[in-house]
């Protein structure tokens, strides 16, 4: 046996490890899987928060040796192993970039495609979903398959209820007509393997502005948010509560001792002198060149990190949302989060423009993380019922595969099951992601 984790402390065992070097090594590996029934879980870098490349018995297939990288005018051809840091910078002497860009660089292509993830610039850009040209696909029944954009499913499927939210990546996004791509995308490791990827880049910006603006409340932050989401050069608009921003300053003692809150921007305007005449005050940090950005964007990351080390001093889970609500809730959903949370330990951050903010409650003891976990489900049920879905970005893996129960109704997730059984009839691959009762 061998003990298997991922980035959320989640924990399970595999029977095999196995790395297979190509696409024919791949295909047996299901081929014999299938024959003997075993379960098959997929294994990008462990980044992932919600267990979804654990297993609890069966073969782990790592797919850290499908390291292809090429960039051409306008498109890169990537195996699933690659990293996202490794694509972003392979683009840099070409002028050109890839889009999504999740908080974590080290995530890699193929586990970035399974959950559609997104990230800080989802709010000019969106997420993976709008980049992903083609696939290749390992199937359980040990064919080989590339899927490229507009090629439609050979069977019917119904159409599920879309969230009015800027993105969502909860079970599958069934539509009559829907291409193979977009099934593929998002499905958490549950319908096929992806080996490659054919991506759009597009071209690097000219000019580029980085800032971080202060604000005494949250009152005035979300009055910028609501001023400046409409601004057509604006790619970044990121959230840091008071909370954050205290946990931030044992790390960074230049945060304003009057920040309650702060605004991390990017625009493609670049310019500095109209962001001046927008904010109040003149301590905010504001930057042009690539070494500034770079700091801003660890600044942005150090809180996650922070986070995370906190809580394995606890020794404890973070119990971290992913909930995201129309643009005109955002107010609503945010007060909601407060209101419940009370003198619970938290710190919210992260995607206000998609109002798509993350909450991470830190418990201290059993009792606290019990509690964490019932207020979860709550904001879970909540973020629904204002019109929102119960994951952006992260997808629901095995920590979170309950809650699908709780944005789509019991036919609407038997439809999902209907797809499941089409391509891994068996139910062999990925069990227990999205699906907790595995049939």
């Amino acid at each position: 046996m061998f003990a298997v984790e991922d980035a959320s402390g989640f924990t399970g065992q595999a029977d095999e490890i196995l790395s297979p070097r190509t696409p024919d090594e791949a295909t047996q590996i299901l081929s014999r899987a299938n024959r003997e029934r075993l379960p098959v879980t997929i294994s990008g870098a462990g980044t992932g928060v919600t267990g979804g490349r654990v297993p609890s018995r069966g073969i782990l297939l790592s797919l850290d040796r499908f390291k292809r990288l090429d960039i051409e005018r306008g498109r890169a051809f990537a195996g699933a192993g690659i990293s996202l840091n490794d694509l972003q910078a392979a683009c840099l002497p070409t002028r050109q970039f890839y889009a999504p860009d999740p908080t974590e660089w080290t995530a890699t292509v193929g586990g970035s495609i399974a959950t559609n993830a997104s990230g800080s610039r989802s709010f000019r850009y969106g997420s993976t979903r709008k980049y992903v040209l083609a696939l290749t696909v390992a199937l359980m029944d040990g064919s080989l398959r590339t899927f490229r954009r507009g090629e439609a499913l050979d069977f019917e499927v119904p159409a599920l209820p879309i969230p009015n939210t800027t993105k969502c990546t909860a079970g599958y996004p069934l539509r009559p007509g829907m291409d193979w791509v977009d099934l593929f995308i998002g499905s958490e490791g549950t319908l096929g393997v992806v080996l490659e990827a054919e991506l759009a880049l597009l071209p690097a910006p000219e000019d580029l502005m980085s800032g971080v603006v202060f604000f005494e409340t949250d009152a005035e932050a979300l009055d910028a948010v609501d001023q400046w989401r409409s601004i057509p050069s604006l790619r970044m608009l990121e959230y840091f509560d008071r909370r954050s921003l205290n946990l931030l300053r044992t790390k960074y003692s230049e945060v304003p001792s009057r920040a309650g809150a702060a605004l991390l921007i990017e625009d493609e305007g670049s310019d500095v002198d109209a962001w001046l005449e927008r904010i109040p005050q003149d301590d905010s940090w504001f930057a042009l060149s690539d070494q500034d950005r770079e700091r801003f964007r660890r600044f942005r990351h150090a809180l996650p990190e922070m986070v995370n080390e906190t809580m394995h001093r606890r020794r404890f889970l973070k119990l971290g949302s992913d909930f995201a609500v129309p643009l005109e809730k955002n107010r609503e959903m945010l007060a909601f989060y407060h209101e419940q949370l009370g003198a619970m330990d938290y710190v919210i951050f992260g995607h206000i423009g998609d109002a798509h903010v993350h909450v991470n409650i830190l418990p201290e003891s059993a009792d606290q993380f019990e509690r964490g976990m019932d207020v979860m489900t709550v904001f879970a049920r909540h973020a629904v019922e204002l019109g929102g879905t119960v994951s952006a970005e992260h997808g629901l893996g095995k920590r979170k595969a309950a809650f699908l129960a709780i944005q789509y109704k019991p036919a609407e997730i038997e439809a999902m099951k209907d797809v499941k059984r089409r391509l891994d009839p068996n139910w062999l691959l990925g069990q227990g992601n999205l699906f907790p009762d595995g049939s």
